[in-house]
C-alpha cells in the first residue's frame, strides 16, 4: 500500500507539478499544456501493451519498477531541457513518458491478487481505491504549497523523488508462480486482441469500461472549472483549490467507509451506476453557483446585509460549489472502488493486468479527451462546462442501462 500511495502520489504531482514549471520556465500556457497532454493522451497506447508484459513476466513487480524509472527519467528530461531544447522534442518526450503512465495506476492494482488471500480481495481492492484517493488528494496540494514555496522547478523535483522512492518497493513484490510462453511479437499481438476481446466479450466488464469512460470525460468540466468557480464566487483562485480538496477528502473517506461495508451491500455494479449518477447530481449543482453569485448584486440592492457588495468566502454562492464538490467526492471514491472491484471479479487471472492497464489506459484518454473541450468551454460559460459534465455522467448511466439489456432469444 506505501508503494502505491508514494508512486500514485508522485504521478498526481507529475502532471500539475509539469503544467508550473513549463509556465516557469518557458512562460507559455500553450507549451504547458502541451506537455501536459502529451503525458497523458498516449497511455491508450501504452497500457495495453504494458498489461501484456506484466502478464508474461515472472517478476512483475521488476517491470514495474521499471516502468517508475522510465516515467522518471522521461520527465527528468523535460524539466532539464525547458527553456534549452525545442518545444516540439520536449512534448515527444513527453509522450514516450506517458506510455508508461498506466504502470503507476492499473499495473499496481493488477498485483493485488499476489499480495491479498482471496478472502481479503475485496477489502484489499476498497483499500487500494483509498490510496488512489489519498494521491488525488496530496499531490496537487503539495504542488501547490511546493511551488508556492520554492517555485514550479521544486514541485517537479519532489515529484520525481517520491516516483523513485517507489522503486525498490515495487522491485521487491512477488513473484509470479508461473509465466507465459512465447515471448515473441506475434505471440504478443495475440495477447493484445486476446485482452481487448476478453473486456468486449465479458458483459460486465464491457458495461464497467464504458460507463467509466464516458464518467471520465465529463470529471475535467469540475476539475477545470473549480480555480475559475473559486476567483468567481470567493475572489481568488485558491478557493479552487480548495474545492479540489473538498471532493478528494470527500473521497477518501467514502472509499474508508466503503472498506468497512458489509457483505450486504449492493453489488460493485449497482455501485457504479448509482456513483455514476450522484456525480451528475454533483456537477448540476456546482452549475448553479454561478447563478446564485449572478443574483449577488440583485440581493445587495433589495437588501446589503443579505449580499457582499464584492466577492467573498462563504457566500451562499459559494457554499452551494463546496457541497457540490463534497457530493462529487462522495460519488467518486466508491465509483472507483467499484470499478477495481468489477475487474477484480471478471478479469481471467492471465490476462488480469492487461485488464488493468488497458482499463487505466482508456479512463486517462478518457480524461485528456475531455480536458481539450473542459477549457474553451469553462472559459465562455462556467455553467455550460458543468452542466456539460452532468449531461455525461447521465450519458454513462445511460450507456450502462443499455448494455445491462440481455439480448433477445
Amino acid at each position: 500500500m506505501f508503494g502505491a500511495i508514494t508512486a500514485r502520489t508522485g504521478d498526481e504531482m507529475s502532471g500539475p507539478a509539469l503544467l508550473v514549471a513549463g509556465l516557469a520556465l518557458t512562460g507559455s500556457p500553450v507549451v504547458a499544456s502541451w506537455l501536459l497532454a502529451g503525458l497523458t493522451a498516449s497511455a491508450a497506447v501504452g497500457g495495453p501493451l504494458l498489461g501484456v508484459l506484466l502478464d508474461r513476466a515472472s517478476h512483475p513487480g521488476r517491470m514495474l519498477a521499471g516502468c517508475l524509472l522510465g516515467y522518471t527519467a522521461g520527465l527528468l528530461v523535460v524539466l532539464l531541457g525547458l527553456g534549452h531544447v525545442p518545444d516540439a522534442a520536449l512534448v515527444a518526450v513527453a509522450v514516450l513518458a506517458g506510455l508508461l503512465g498506466p504502470a503507476l495506476t492499473g499495473g499496481w492494482t493488477a498485483q493485488l491478487p499476489l499480495l491479498a488471500p482471496a478472502g481479503r480481495l475485496e477489502r484489499a481492492s476498497a483499500l487500494d481505491a483509498i490510496s488512489y484517493n489519498a494521491a488525488g488528494l496530496a499531490g496537487p496540494a503539495v504542488v501547490a504549497g511546493v511551488a508556492a514555496a520554492w517555485g514550479g522547478q521544486s514541485a517537479m523535483v519532489v515529484s520525481l523523488a517520491l516516483l523513485v522512492a517507489a522503486v525498490p518497493i515495487a522491485y521487491r513484490l512477488p513473484a509470479r508462480a508461473h509465466r507465459a510462453t512465447g515471448a515473441d511479437g506475434e505471440g504478443i499481438r495475440r495477447e493484445l486482441a486476446a485482452g481487448f476481446t476478453a473486456i468486449a466479450r465479458n458483459a460486465p466488464l464491457r458495461r464497467a469500461t464504458v460507463t467509466s469512460m464516458v464518467s471520465y470525460a465529463g470529471v475535467p468540466m469540475f476539475v477545470v472549472a473549480a480555480p475559475l468557480l473559486g476567483a468567481a464566487l470567493a475572489g481568488a483562485v485558491a478557493y479552487g483549490a480548495l474545492l479540489l480538496a473538498l471532493t478528494a477528502g470527500a473521497a477518501l473517506t467514502a472509499n474508508a467507509v466503503l472498506a468497512r461495508r458489509r457483505r450486504t451491500s449492493p453489488s460493485p455494479d449497482t455501485i457504479l451506476a448509482a456513483a455514476t449518477l450522484l456525480l451528475g447530481v454533483a456537477l448540476a449543482l456546482a452549475a448553479v453557483a454561478p447563478h446564485l453569485a449572478a443574483l449577488a448584486p440583485h440581493l445587495a440592492a433589495l437588501a446589503p446585509h443579505l449580499a457582499p457588495a464584492r466577492p467573498e468566502p462563504f457566500t451562499a454562492a459559494f457554499g452551494v460549489a463546496a457541497l457540490a464538490a463534497v457530493l462529487a467526492g462522495v460519488a467518486e471514491g466508491p465509483q472507483l472502488t467499484a470499478l477495481l472491484a468489477v475487474r477484480h471479479r471478471e478479469a481471467p487471472p492471465q490476462q488480469r493486468s492487461q485488464i488493468f492497464t488497458t482499463g487505466a489506459s482508456l479512463k486517462i484518454t478518457s480524461f485528456a479527451a475531455g480536458s481539450t473541450v473542459a477549457g474553451p468551454l469553462a472559459a465562455h460559460d462556467l455553467g455550460a462546462a458543468l452542466l456539460a459534465g452532468a449531461g455525461l455522467q447521465v450519458a454513462a448511466v445511460t450507456a450502462y442501462a443499455l448494455l445491462s439489456r440481455r439480448p433477445r432469444p
